[in-house]
């Protein structure tokens, strides 16, 4: 085994030196091929050998051939440390994706710090491995976007920190098929799922009660039931920020700015009253729509009330409530309240005002 090693090294050693770009590729799949063959049976030195080779070579080779290293390595056990590495810290999917989603040489701290800082290929590639620590789990939820994160949530060797479920079931609010991905997990706590379901339109719940198995099924159907027994919340008081409000509105001081200076405080039971005031809607109707986890709705008053994108942006961003918004979602509530019309949404206002209800 030394001396078909030693030729290799020394016809790297020429490759390198002045070979083309041709020759350093055949040489890769030459040392590629002689350790498939005979890496399982190789000493921790003569690993070490081909590792220092291989490692040599991909600094010197094309993407498609590093790629191609990529897919041979990547299921093997006993690949070579080093440049498996190597691979997983590269910046082209295509070299790094199958060591990321396959490689079981990659430790949990290396999987972090690509996570933290690679793109959402990569992200994409790590949440489909077949077993997933919780701190590696927390960087993708904290970091993914929508198809990073419904991969993720499919994957049945991903786990999950407390904070970990928190944060992907906040990430569901707006997102139903991410929803039932979440309901059909086996491993999702009870209060997670009771969470959950306490998100989900009727139609994405009939749709869970349909398509789960039988056991999920039965948990399911327990959690409607207590969540559909549930006592209503007592009508909230909005005492003297309801009394300020008006007084405002007397004055002619209630507008844009007023509700922007309110959201930057924290002010939120000002807040809910301005926006019912500036739409004449009943403000329990309001304020159940501002506790609500439906940061779309929250668009249709504002719009109506004639804000400006950086006020609804105070308002989604700081409205103290379990259901904190992220970027991503942040970036397409935006983009959703500028295709929405003024007229749409006094319509949709003036419908609410007549049926006295939100839609769910």
């Amino acid at each position: 085994m030394q001396q078909p090693a030693h030729s290799i090294i020394a016809e790297l050693e020429d490759a390198v030196r002045g070979g083309s770009s041709s020759k350093r590729v055949d040489t890769l799949r030459q040392v590629t091929d002689l350790f498939l063959n005979e890496g399982d049976r190789l000493s921790d030195d003569q690993v070490q050998v081909f590792d220092d080779v291989l490692c040599l070579l991909i600094a010197r080779v094309e993407t498609r051939a590093k790629a191609e290293l990529s897919k041979r390595l990547a299921p093997l056990d006993y690949a070579p440390f080093e440049v498996i590495q190597h691979l997983a810290q590269d910046d082209e999917i295509a070299v790094a994706g199958d060591v990321l989603t396959h490689s079981s040489r990659l430790g949990t701290e290396t999987l972090i710090q690509i996570a933290s800082t690679k793109g959402q290929e990569h992200l994409l590639a790590i949440s489909g491995r077949a077993d997933l620590p919780a701190a590696v789990t927390d960087v993708i939820v904290d970091r993914g976007e929508g198809r990073v994160i419904r991969k993720l949530a499919n994957n049945a060797g991903a786990h999950f920190s407390e904070e970990g479920y928190s944060a992907i079931i906040a990430r569901a609010t707006n997102d139903d098929e991410l929803i039932e991905i979440l309901g059909l997990r086996v491993d999702l706590p009870a209060k997670f799922l009771r969470d959950l379901l306490r998100r989900a339109k009727e139609a994405v719940r009939a749709r869970l009660l349909a398509i789960a198995p039988p056991s999920i099924r039965e948990e399911i159907r327990k959690v409607l039931d207590a969540i559909a027994g549930e006592a209503p919340a007592p009508r909230r008081s909005y005492g003297v920020a309801e009394q300020l409000v008006k007084l405002m509105k007397g004055l002619n001081e209630l507008d844009d700015a007023a509700v922007y200076n309110f959201a930057e405080a924290g002010k939120f039971d000002e807040v809910t009253v301005s926006l019912a005031v500036l739409n004449d809607m009943p403000l329990d109707l309001m304020g159940r729509l501002m506790e609500g986890p439906r940061n779309d709705l929250i668009l249709i008053p504002c719009r109506s009330a004639k804000l400006n994108w950086p006020t609804v942006e105070s308002i989604l961003r700081n409205r103290p409530n379990e259901y904190p918004i992220d970027e991503p979602t942040l970036e397409v509530a935006q983009r959703d309240f500028r295709k929405l019309s003024m007229e749409t949404a006094q319509r949709t206002v003036r419908f609410w005002q007549l049926h006295n209800r939100i839609e769910k």
